[in-house]
């Protein structure tokens, strides 16, 4: 797995429990169950509001898999595209047979299939495209929805602290409370500032950048599969699907090829 994600966030969450003991402040001092309650369940509360309970749960399931999921190798699908395409040049597309089976990537494995049964190449680029465009379609949608409650979460975080201040103003008699009332009052800002941007935000980064990265390996893998189904020189197809990378991940790839 990718330990960025859960990197980033530990990281930041500690920097700033950390700065409060540095300023001599009781973490504890804002670990206060009202604003926790109304920060974190208000702002889901809005965000199912704001879109489909599909979306909800679907974008809460896409959590575990961006947190935990390994950016895609595409130098490991090249070389098995062209190993592919050398196979298929020498003894035809039904000696893949045994190949398709072996396949872990389920994109790889059922595009080579229909090749395999034989799909028309046009027929079979529609297909691959469409599976793409509908991975790209949800994955937006979940990152949408965490990029959506970042943009919630300050708000419900204001909404506290003005709620905390009227009970303030309602209790001006007794000013020895007033200082820690005070600074309760503002524990809400914090939780909606802090969980917009140290949270919900960044999770949606993530959702959306490992969707980019896993729909750039299925478009290099489309391009090679119909090279494999054309009988396409192996070499050249290798060289092709490197094309396709972005600067860093094609040198890589490169070098891979070129140690192999």
């Amino acid at each position: 797995m990718d330990p960025a994600g859960l990197i980033g966030i530990v990281v930041a969450l500690g920097a700033i429990f950390g700065a409060l003991l540095l300023e001599g402040a009781n973490p504890m001092s804002i670990l206060l169950p009202a604003p926790l309650l109304l920060v974190w369940v208000g702002t889901i509360g809005v965000g199912i509001a704001g879109h489909t309970l599909a979306d909800t749960i679907g974008a809460f399931k896409a959590v575990p898999r961006a947190l935990r999921s390994k950016a895609p190798d595409p130098s490991a699908t090249i070389d098995t595209l062209v190993r592919l395409a050398d196979r298929a040049r020498r003894e035809g597309l039904l000696a893949l047979e045994e190949d398709a089976r072996e396949v872990e990537d389920p994109f790889l494995r059922a595009g080579l299939q229909s090749a395999i049964d034989g799909t028309d190449p046009e027929d079979l680029r529609r297909l691959l495209e469409d599976k793409i465009a509908s991975k790209r379609t949800g994955d937006r949608v979940h990152a949408k929805y965490f990029q959506d409650l970042g943009g919630y979460a300050p708000t419900i975080g204001i909404i506290g602290t003005v709620i905390s201040l009227v009970h303030v103003l309602e209790n001006l008699s007794d000013p020895a409370s007033l200082g820690h009332s005070i600074a309760a009052a503002f524990v809400a800002t914090l939780w909606g500032i802090l969980s917009a941007n140290v949270v919900w935000l960044p999770i949606g980064t993530r959702i959306r950048r490992i969707s980019d990265l896993e729909c750039t390996q299925m478009e290099v893998t489309l391009e090679g599969l119909l090279a494999v189904q054309s009988g396409a020189n192996p070499r050249l197809v290798g060289e092709q699907l490197r094309s396709l990378l972005p600067g860093d991940a094609a040198a890589k790839a490169e070098a891979q090829a070129e140690a192999a």
